[in-house]
């Protein structure tokens, strides 16, 4: 196990940074997940861990060790980058058995290694096949037994499973899962996927525009986002803007209780807003009714024409155009007059005890 630090992280490609000032701290056995847009720096924070991109600025330390300068085959790290990058002449045994042998490990250590490797992967038997011979889900297993093989401290992942169709990504990214856990090996996950972020992860970095947005366990980044960009970039979320006056937000004809005033946004989870008959907070109307088994989840029209989701129990059948009341039970609201974002229930009546955000 190992741990890692990120101090004031930065990387300019000409005029463009990529990443300005990241400072993590990773710690032993903890597996944390990347989780942003395309270009919001996610990759090249890893790529500069693994060596494979020099940093413009800050360090980067793995058991208290200054790394930045030393290159990508002398430091303790293992890389699986989304394409699998195996060499088709090599068989599975070949590729993963490579560094080994750059390494000058002994043939019969090697072997040993390699099989112990391949089976841990799932893939035990497998040694004398090519590439071409092998699934994408196969193929990426060899990947991440590469690395595994090396023994490394710190291991890092990119993207591994953007290629694969999504049951194939389930299950891999649950096997990594295990595997992680039961090396107690410390690891780095880059995605764009929230919810393979919210399913992996001991604790998700939000990233936008080079710089971290928030860092935390998947579960309060979902109950408590810091800005309106991770409250809507996490989970399902309608977020109607508006402006608050009077003790009160208006957006897209719903009017709820929110302390400040000026220009602000109304967040609301789905799952948050009640159908009823009085219409308590507002009325919507469908625009289309679809139907995931497990709950159901209908699209509408608030009257100012914004968009708004609900998400209610399955077996709830509605028509298009059909008018219904609602009540939202928790949202947020995001304004620059206010420090942080602060939570409501209830009807609107209520902010929720102890939930206003401080994130000195």
């Amino acid at each position: 196990m190992a741990r890692l630090d990120l101090d004031l992280l930065g990387k300019s490609f000409g005029d463009t940074t990529a990443v300005a000032g990241v400072s993590l701290n990773v710690g032993d056995g903890e597996l944390v997940s990347l989780l942003g847009p395309s270009g919001s720096g996610k990759s090249t924070v890893l790529r500069m861990i693994g060596g494979f991109e020099r940093p413009s600025s800050g360090r980067v330390l793995i058991d208290g060790v200054d790394v930045t300068h030393v290159p990508p085959e002398r430091r303790p790290t293992g890389m699986v980058f989304q394409s699998h990058a195996l060499w088709s002449h090599m068989t599975v045994f070949g590729n993963v058995s490579f560094g080994l042998r750059l390494r000058r490990v002994p043939r019969e250590e090697i072997a040993k290694r390699v099989e112990a490797t391949l089976e841990l992967v799932g893939l035990a038997g497998y040694g004398e096949r090519l590439p071409n011979q092998l699934s994408g889900g196969q193929q990426q297993r060899v990947a991440l037994a590469r690395s595994l093989v090396l023994e490394p401290k710190i291991l890092l992942l990119d993207e591994p499973f953007a290629s694969l169709d999504q049951h194939l990504r389930e299950r891999l990214r649950d096997e990594v899962r295990d595997i992680q856990k039961r090396l107690g090996i410390t690891a780095l996950f880059v995605t764009h996927g929230q919810d393979e972020a919210l399913a992996l992860a001991d604790r998700i970095v939000v990233m936008r525009d080079g710089r971290i947005e928030q860092v935390g366990q998947p579960g309060d980044i979902y109950a408590a986002p810091r800005t309106a960009f991770v409250a809507g970039f996490i989970g399902a979320m309608n977020m109607l803007e508006g402006a608050i006056t009077d003790g009160r937000i208006l957006a897209g004809g719903l009017h709820l209780a929110a302390a400040g005033s000026g220009p602000a946004h109304l967040a609301i989870r789905p799952e948050d807003i009640e159908i009823t008959d009085s219409g308590e907070d507002g009325h919507v109307t469908v625009r289309r009714m679809i139907d995931f088994g497990s709950h159901v989840v209908i699209d509408s029209s608030l009257a100012d024409g914004s968009h708004l989701r609900l998400q209610t129990t399955k077996g709830v059948r509605v028509g298009e155009g059909e008018r219904l009341g609602v009540r939202v039970r928790h949202y947020m609201v995001f304004a620059e007059a206010l420090r942080d974002p602060i939570r409501y229930r209830g009807a609107g009546v209520d902010m929720l005890p102890n939930m206003e955000l401080n994130y000195a």
